[in-house]
C-alpha cells in the first residue's frame, strides 16, 4: 500500500477523519498546494517529509518539557538551599525532600563525617568534595539527557531533506525521460515536489538549533544552581568540622592540666 493511503487509513483509525479528508481532497487536486504537493510525492520522499514534520514536533515537545523540568528542578534547589544556608550547619534535622539533590549531598557530607570520626578535617574535605562532586555530575548529566536530540535534529535535518530533494529530483528527471517531453508543465511538479523535502528539513532545523542554544542557557543555569548548593554544602562541612575542633581542643588541654 503507498505511504499516502496508508496515512489515510491511520488518521482515520485515528479519529481524525477531517485531516483525512483533507490529504484525500489533496490527492485529487490539480493545484500545486503543498498538501498535494506532500501526497503527489514518491513514497521515500513522502517518508522523508513525514520524518522531518515528526522531528519538529518531537524538537518542540523536548524544549517545552526539559524547561519546565529545568524550572522546577531550580526551585527545588533554590528552596533547599534557603532551608539550609537558614540552619547554618550540617547536623540539624532539616525537613527537605527526600530523594532531593540538596538532600542526597548533605547525606553524603553527614555519613562521611561519622565515618572519618578521628581523622584530620582535611581528609574529610577532600573525600566529602569527592563525593559532592560526583553528586553534583550526575544531576547535571541527568538534567541533560535529551537536550541532545534538539542539537541532532538542528544538524542533521537538512541533510535529510536535501536527500529526499535529490531522490525527488531523481524521480522527476526518470519520469521526464519516460514521458519524452521537457515542457515546464512536466518538469515543474516534480521538482517543486521534492524541493518540499528541503523546506521541511528548514523548517525543522532552524527552530532545533535556536531552541537547542536555548536549552543549554537554560541548562547553564541549573550547573551554577548546582555549583552553589554544593558550596555551600562545604562551607557548613568545612565550619562544622572546625567547630568540633575548637571544641575538642579545651577538653584536651583541661585533661592535660589534670
Amino acid at each position: 500500500m503507498p505511504v499516502d493511503m496508508m496515512l489515510i487509513a491511520v488518521l482515520e483509525r485515528l479519529g481524525l477523519g477531517a485531516v483525512a479528508s483533507a490529504l484525500r481532497g489533496a490527492q485529487e487536486a490539480e493545484a500545486l498546494t503543498p498538501l498535494a504537493m506532500f501526497m503527489a510525492a514518491g513514497d521515500l520522499v513522502q517518508l522523508v517529509m513525514l520524518g522531518l514534520i515528526a522531528a519538529s514536533v518531537l524538537v518542540w515537545a523536548l524544549w517545552a518539557g526539559k524547561l519546565l523540568q529545568i524550572a522546577m528542578a531550580r526551585r527545588a534547589l533554590a528552596r533547599d538551599y534557603r532551608a539550609l544556608a537558614k540552619a547554618g550547619q550540617l547536623q540539624l534535622e532539616l525537613r527537605l525532600p527526600r530523594g532531593g539533590i540538596v538532600a542526597r549531598m548533605l547525606t553524603a557530607a553527614q555519613a562521611e563525617m561519622h565515618a572519618s570520626q578521628g581523622l584530620p578535617g582535611v581528609g574529610v574535605k577532600d573525600r566529602a568534595a569527592s563525593e559532592l562532586a560526583r553528586i553534583e555530575a550526575g544531576a547535571a548529566r541527568a538534567m541533560q539527557s535529551g537536550a541532545t536530540v534538539l542539537g541532532s535534529v538542528g544538524a542533521t535535518a537538512p541533510f535529510v531533506g536535501l536527500f529526499g530533494t535529490v531522490w525527488g529530483i531523481m524521480g522527476a528527471f526518470v519520469g521526464i525521460a519516460q514521458s519524452g517531453s521537457s515542457s515546464l508543465a512536466v518538469v515543474a511538479p516534480g521538482i517543486a515536489e521534492a524541493l518540499m523535502a528541503t523546506a521541511l528539513g528548514l523548517v525543522a532545523a532552524i527552530p532545533a538549533v535556536l531552541l537547542y542554544n536555548h536549552l543549554t542557557r537554560a541548562l547553564g543555569g541549573y550547573r551554577v544552581a548546582l555549583a552553589d548548593c554544593r558550596a555551600l554544602v562545604e562551607q557548613h562541612l568545612s565550619r562544622d568540622l572546625d567547630r568540633a575542633r575548637m571544641l575538642a581542643r579545651p577538653a584536651a588541654l583541661h585533661l592535660v592540666a589534670e
